[in-house]
């Protein structure tokens, strides 16, 4: 894969989506830097989740202009897989095959698609297992993990891919509070390495900790986009500060305060 391109690593630029007559995504500008961890949060039917697969083109936008490290759909017969070679997802549900350990899971893309030699590859995502805390999970099935485990052992699976951008939609709302935090760790050491990251989360604790940016959704648009500090504490507007209530009172004042 060729180095990092120049400009940003995602650019939504008047990007509409509709699912028949119901319009999802609302003339969407944002604009992503290599490196940049950002949270997409709001209440449910917003949009959230149409906006991140939108990056990978798991949906496909009717309108507007959406580049990725540069790349747009438009560039190519092979645009879109050079689009997925770059982008990592991460979602609620694991998608392990369970017939396959984790370890196997891991090493599927890498030697089938990448077309990695086995032992390099088997390698390779040891090293993602460590880094994800499941070294000494790798040859189990994921019928013998938690569901924290196997949630982290999705995350090496993508991470095996070498992605430069990892999205992650709602990947705790399926797993017990204990497992919330593993994974939330396992998420916070991927961005202390510089990752670039879109996280589709209710976890606003986490938000607050992890995120350069928080962007608010709501009713398809994108209402306020801000660094967490300013946006837990002083929101620019009304629906924002309302949400806010709702699901973080206790975010919503300056941290030297605590």
């Amino acid at each position: 894969m060729d180095g990092i391109d120049d400009g940003p690593a995602v650019l939504f630029e008047r990007v509409n989506k509709h699912f028949g007559a119901y319009h999802a995504l609302r003339d969407i500008d944002l604009s992503v830097a290599h490196g940049e961890k950002i949270v997409v949060c709001g209440p449910s039917g917003s949009g959230k989740s149409t906006l991140i697969r939108c990056i990978n083109h798991l949906v496909v936008p009717q309108s507007g202009r959406l580049a990725v490290c540069g790349i747009t759909a438009q560039d190519g017969k092979d645009a879109v897989r050079r689009i997925r070679d770059r982008v990592g997802k991460c979602f609620q549900h694991f998608n392990l095959y369970p017939h396959l350990t984790a370890l196997e899971n891991c090493t599927l893309s890498p030697i089938h698609t990448a077309k990695v030699p086995r032992a390099e590859a088997r390698a390779a995502a040891m090293e993602y297992f460590a880094r994800v805390g499941m070294q000494d999970q790798a040859d189990k099935y994921p019928s013998q993990l938690s569901g924290g485990q196997q949630q982290r052992a999705a995350i090496a699976r993508s991470l095996c891919m070498k992605p430069r951008i990892m999205l992650f939609d709602e990947p705790t709302s399926a797993l017990d509070p204990e497992s919330i935090g593993e994974v939330l760790d396992v998420m916070a050491d991927l961005t202390d390495a510089g990752m670039t990251m879109l996280c589709v989360t209710h976890e606003m604790g986490f938000a607050r900790k992890v995120a350069d940016r928080v962007v608010f959704m709501d009713a398809g648009r994108i209402i306020e986009v801000a660094p967490p500090e300013a946006f837990f504490t002083t929101p620019q507007h009304e629906r924002s500060a309302r949400f806010l209530k709702q699901v973080a009172p206790a975010l919503t004042h300056p941290k030297d305060s605590a």
